[in-house]
């Protein structure tokens, strides 16, 4: 069967473990670099669908946002049909997964989505044919605030399989490459917002340590303006986040579920910061996992009772996650397969309005 994922780095971690128990032909989709190199030893090929777009303290407006997305959508529709798919594999609430959903649905492909964001998932899921949930309370959220039922309980993250058993840079190279070995780090993720960043650095800034900062999806020179101490650095570019956190002293982030499964299966001292999200599925399992999930303003304290958290039943389950979406690519039909349409799709967006 010929198999189209379509994801973004924190994603592409997550499906991994599934294309490595599958027997198909895999095409990939992205416009992130990250995943580009991570889904490309699992591919036949890697087909771009635009450029990931970078925050900035500039806002777009509102017919750029549209005009773009529609063009990589069409690239989308055009990848999906040069590698003639059969199946199409999604994860994440990011703009590639409604990329590719529309044009899966366009083309009437079948959509397997793996939903982790259960209070903030992208709109599109409402398209999808299956979607599967960590676990029972995913399932019963999705169905009281969308209106979703074709869901299936895969209990557990799949990503967490991938964490435990990627190659991880020695600490020692990674002390060797940034010339220090006493480090915390801080990840500005998909949870943080522009005009959060001056205050998240004032008061990183307090903390007597050395802090490499990733920016991931802001530009390093909208980062970098507001560093006022020598110690703090902003690391540019593609990185090899897991090994950079496994070699830390400790990790701070405003970030989502890809990062807080991370944390949880390296078992690293973390603080997770309060993002624009304030009700999100990552909150939830940070604090089961023993993260404390604190504003802005508590950095200092929270740093300096941070402890690591416990997840080695992460990473078990998260092996058998993977395992039952496998399965799912060649079951889908023994599963409820009707999908919630346009009134779920209003009911997502109308809850994505609270966070724009």
């Amino acid at each position: 069967m010929n198999i189209a994922v379509v994801a973004e780095t924190a994603p592409a971690k997550t499906l991994i473990p599934v294309i490595e128990k599958l027997n198909d032909n895999i095409t990939s989709l992205t416009h992130s670099e990250g995943a580009e190199k991570l889904l490309r030893p699992y591919s036949s090929e890697v087909l771009p669908i635009g450029k990931g777009r970078r925050n900035t303290t500039t806002k777009r407006s509102d017919l750029t946002i549209g005009r773009l997305v529609l063009q990589d959508t069409f690239r989308t529709y055009k990848a999906l049909k040069s590698a003639d798919a059969e199946l199409v594999l999604t994860c994440g609430n990011a703009g590639d997964v409604r990329k590719g959903i529309s044009a899966a649905k366009k083309l009437k492909i079948p959509k397997l989505h793996i939903e982790q964001d259960l209070y903030n998932p992208i709109e599109m899921i409402a398209y999808a044919d299956l979607i599967t949930v960590p676990n029972m309370h995913a399932k019963k959220i999705l169905k009281k605030m969308y209106g979703i039922t074709n869901t299936v309980n895969i209990k557990g993250y799949p990503q967490a399989e991938y964490v435990n058993r990627v190659p991880i840079m020695d600490p020692e190279e990674i002390y060797r490459h940034y010339g220090i070995n006493d480090f915390y780090v801080l990840f500005l993720g998909g949870d943080t917002r522009a005009s959060d960043i001056p205050r998240i650095i004032q008061e990183v800034q307090k903390l007597d340590k050395i802090i490499l900062i990733i920016p991931y999806r802001f530009e390093a020179k909208s980062i970098s303006k507001f560093i006022t101490r020598k110690g703090v650095y902003v690391i540019d570019g593609y990185v090899d986040l897991i090994s950079l956190m496994n070699a830390s002293q400790g990790v701070i982030y405003c970030a989502g579920m890809g990062v807080t499964i991370e944390v949880g299966a390296l078992s690293v001292p973390s603080v997770k910061l309060l993002g624009f999200h304030t009700q999100h599925a990552s909150n939830d399992l940070a604090q089961s996992l023993g993260i404390d999930v604190v504003s802005a303003y508590d950095i200092e304290y929270a740093v300096g009772h941070m402890k690591k958290p416990h997840g080695s039943r992460l990473i078990k389950n998260g092996s058998k996650a993977s395992i039952k979406v496998a399965e799912l690519t060649r079951d889908m039909r023994m599963f409820d397969n009707s999908n919630g349409g346009r009134k779920s799709l209003k009911l997502i967006w109308d809850q994505r309005k609270k966070y724009r």
